[in-house]
């Protein structure tokens, strides 16, 4: 059969996983994708991926592209895919796509969301899905600061060693953080989050669209707002921060667990 070429879009909870890109000896998202992918259709393959996700980072619409000969449909792909991979692991959706088609390079935006529980004691059912912070935060500051990094900027201040990306310049879309219900990641068949859901406002979402994303880059924005939620800093530090160039400069990096890649737009 001839060649065809696909987008798939995957969901996955990256607790158990060192990562998306394949390791030696680790378990990997990518590793357990191209593996379930050659037991179905005995045809080895590797895959482009939108985003490199670090370990222990989940995704809601990671994109992967990749080239196939086989003869199973796009619907036998999706149920096949699905009855074979674990549970942590879901392909959303399957469709055709242009000729080399590469996930990374033809990416034009991402978008990131990152969940905060913020109260006193922690949650027994987002403990794995949100960074509990018992520190009592702005979430009204936090949002104030955050525009300062809107905009096309080098982001040098909020990216951790290790990168391989030329340069640090990447345009911000839009910033937010809210406290409350909206726009809160529910984990998966988490029936009692979605019973409580109404009641949360001690839940802060803070999500970032924009062209590119360096390394950490949007656990260090939250960690660096994070200094501003708790008054420790004021709104001025941040745009300071970005300034300086200098990731010396920025708070911390926060955990990879609260972080979720939820969109890829071409």
């Amino acid at each position: 059969m001839a060649e065809r070429w696909l987008k798939l879009t995957l969901a996955y909870d990256g607790r158990a996983y060192s990562g998306w890109q394949i390791q030696p000896d680790k378990p990997t998202v990518q590793g357990t994708f191209q593996s379930t992918w050659q037991k179905l259709t005995q045809e080895p393959l590797n895959v482009t991926a939108a985003g490199r996700t670090d370990a222990g980072v989940h995704a809601l619409g990671q994109v992967v592209g990749l080239c196939t000969h086989t003869r199973l449909s796009n619907d036998d792909l999706l149920r096949g895919m699905n009855a074979l991979l674990p549970d942590d692991i879901g392909v959303v959706s399957v469709d055709d796509a242009p000729e080399n088609f590469h996930a990374t390079y033809a990416a034009i935006g991402k978008l990131y969301r990152y969940v905060i529980h913020n109260a006193r004691a922690p949650s027994v059912f987002d403990r794995h899905y949100a960074w509990h912070n018992p520190n009592q935060l702005d979430a009204a500051a936090m949002h104030g600061a955050g525009q300062a990094l809107v905009g096309r900027h080098d982001f040098s201040s909020f990216e951790s060693a290790g990168s391989e990306r030329p340069d640090s310049i990447r345009t911000i879309h839009e910033l937010t953080v809210r406290r409350g219900p909206h726009g809160i990641h529910l984990a998966p068949r988490d029936e009692l989050s979605r019973a409580e859901q109404p009641h949360q406002p001690q839940r802060i979402t803070i999500e970032v669209s924009g062209d590119g994303f360096l390394y950490n880059m949007v656990r260090t924005i939250v960690g660096t707002l994070v200094e501003v939620g708790a008054g420790k800093r004021d709104a001025q530090w941040v745009a300071d921060v970005l300034a300086a160039q200098d990731r010396r400069r920025a708070g911390q990096t926060a955990p990879p667990h609260g972080l979720f890649l939820v969109k890829v737009n071409y």
